[in-house]
């Protein structure tokens, strides 16, 4: 990256919907490149026939010069303890982090310490969320709706076996900002998963107002402002509503016109917020405030009426 700081791509997605085969796949690919891999068990991951060397007990290192890593315990010691052995030459340099998360995990945790550890925001910078979804059994427990709501980009995996169609729209209705692609034993082209979302909150025309839903009360609902933010206000709103909802909230996403020429790009995994990123430019003619949120019982009125008082009241002192 520009800021000298190293990419990482965090792949999770449900006990069995493919992030082994599919960081398998991309471990064989050239144009992975120098990669370094941070899974739970190293012995996940089917590369023994392509290993060329065993640098130490838990790190291997691969012939197109990839490292695989066990995660033995703490993610931002783990992540200290690379940059250090890859600073003092034990061993080879990578450009890249990969890190596979266990099939029952919450991705916020993970993303959380990648924003806020003071060590690990330093050197590194969270490039993309991955989730991998089974087309076959599709989205059953909570924790995948968890994993595809945090995510930037959804693979669905087992296309062989199973047509992806109807998942896909219950997928694009469930997270109508992350981009959807499909794989067959894995195989994607991994700068499609590496590069920049190029969607944008343009794609969400198609979203019902009233909230789109897709499993009991999981629903992703559009919220619209006419008005400019009051940039504090809003932080102090936000706040406010992830204290009270953050478990129920799995994803908050939008654009916010606070009356300079580009919007403020808000982007929020439960309770976890990234640093906002201040756009140059409007992605189209519409200069509206737009948000996406993605969670449970949650009803696009009520956090609109919320919004709106709160920035009057803001505005009005």
């Amino acid at each position: 990256m520009a800021d000298g700081k190293l990419p990482v791509a965090l792949v999770t997605g449900f006990l069995g919907s493919g992030k082994t085969t599919l960081i398998s796949s991309l471990l064989r690919h050239p144009a992975t490149g120098e990669t370094a891999v941070i899974v739970n068990e190293i012995g996940e991951v089917a590369i023994d026939h392509h290993l060329l060397r065993r640098v130490d007990e838990r790190t291997v290192l691969m012939k197109n010069g990839c490292l695989c890593c066990t995660l033995r315990g703490d993610l931002a010691d783990e992540l200290r303890d690379l940059l250090g052995r890859r600073e003092r030459g034990e061993i080879p340099p990578f450009e890249r982090v990969v890190i596979e998360t266990t099939g029952l995990a919450d991705p916020a945790p993970i993303i959380y310490t990648l924003l806020s550890e003071p060590v690990v925001k330093h050197h590194f910078e969270l490039e993309s969320v991955v989730a991998t979804v089974d087309a076959m059994h599709g989205l059953s427990r909570p924790e995948s709706f968890k994993q595809v709501a945090a995510a930037d980009k959804l693979v669905v995996t087992k296309t062989d076996l199973a047509a992806p169609a109807t998942l896909g729209a219950r997928l694009a209705a469930l997270n109508p900002t992350a981009e959807i692609l499909e794989a067959c034993f894995g195989e994607v082209d991994p700068g499609l998963l590496f590069a920049p979302t190029a969607r944008d909150l343009r794609d969400t025309a198609a979203l019902s107002q009233e909230g789109a839903h897709v499993h009991g009360e999981v629903r992703a609902v559009s919220v619209v402002l006419d008005e400019p933010l009051d940039w504090t206000a809003f932080g102090i709103w936000l706040t406010m509503l992830l204290q009270a909802r953050g478990a129920e909230l799995f994803r908050v996403k939008g654009l916010l016109d606070v009356g300079e020429v580009g919007p403020v790009l808000v982007n929020g995994v439960q309770h976890v917020v990234h640093p906002p990123a201040h756009l140059d430019a409007w992605p189209d003619e519409d200069r509206r405030s737009r948000l996406i949120f993605i969670g449970l019982g949650i009803e696009r009125d009520a956090l609109e009426r919320s919004l709106a008082a709160f920035n009057r009241a803001a505005r009005a002192q």
